[in-house]
């Protein structure tokens, strides 16, 4: 019944029994959205919606329960479900929430292609590929761009990390601000806190003038650091507290700045 609904006002439907069928219909026909039963003789609608999701966040999930179990349903939306068809299915209801999903989806398309034209115009490396790891790395740095939040970029030397980093900064509002990059495994350590945090005038031998650190210098706009992993675990803790506390105290100092980072 849902098949003939749906092909009857023009959209194509790829059928799935169980979940391991519909993960493969996932992988294969990349769909536009999915509808799942919350019962399946071989796993369930919830592993149907996690396969989903993983394979793109913003695919739209819609579930179909039985009555007397609309706790379910609640559950799966917690999960990230669009929402959900209580059994018997009205076809209207199923046509409008459909189309309700599609126009959901096209609206998704549409920012991000204005976000990327934006963000080309403001310098963005362009990144392309076709792979399914990209396109889901992709799809996250969309998501990152929409936020204000701290960001952990996790791969080997020579990955990309770096235009990655500069693409989210381009994506971001943060764009009209600074981008400042620092390799953290190319300082010596000695002269690594200097370089973050800056220092004042007679901090030490040789500080003749006050120096802002990549902290300040990035105020306002994106500071990548390069190889963090191979700071200190003292330094470490002490660029958490300034991401904490958005305050970076220079070396030899006795104030702190506030910093926006």
């Amino acid at each position: 019944m849902l098949r003939r609904t749906l092909e009857a006002r023009g959209h194509a439907v790829v059928e799935a029994r169980d979940q391991v069928e519909a993960e493969r219909a996932l992988a294969d026909e990349g769909p536009e959205m999915v509808i799942s039963d919350l019962r399946l003789t071989k796993g369930d609608g919830f592993g149907v919606l996690r396969a989903a999701k993983r394979a793109d966040p913003d695919l739209p999930v819609v579930v179909m329960t039985a009555f007397g179990s609309i706790q379910d349903a609640v559950a799966a939306m917690k999960e990230g479900a669009l929402d959900f068809l209580q059994k018997p299915i009205d076809p209207d209801h199923l046509t409008l929430l459909v189309q309700r999903a599609l126009d959901r989806r096209r609206l998704v398309a549409e920012n991000l292609l204005l976000k990327e034209e934006l963000a080309a115009r403001r310098g963005a490396p362009r990144i392309v590929g076709e792979s399914a790891a990209l396109k889901q790395v992709l799809g996250s740095l969309q998501r990152a761009s929409s936020s204000d939040v701290t960001v952990l970029l996790l791969g080997e030397s020579g990955t990309g990390k770096e235009l990655f980093a500069r693409s989210l900064h381009a994506l971001s509002e943060r764009s009209r601000g600074p981008f400042v990059a620092i390799n953290c495994a190319a300082i010596p350590a000695g002269l690594l806190e200097t370089e973050l945090f800056g220092h004042e005038k007679g901090a030490f031998t040789g500080a003749i003038a006050r120096k802002l650190g990549k902290f300040e210098l990035a105020n306002r706009g994106t500071l990548f650091l390069d190889e963090i992993g191979d700071l200190p675990v003292a330094l470490q803790a002490k660029i958490l507290r300034v991401l904490d506390d958005r305050r970076v105290e220079r070396v030899g100092g006795t104030s702190a700045a506030h910093v926006n980072v």
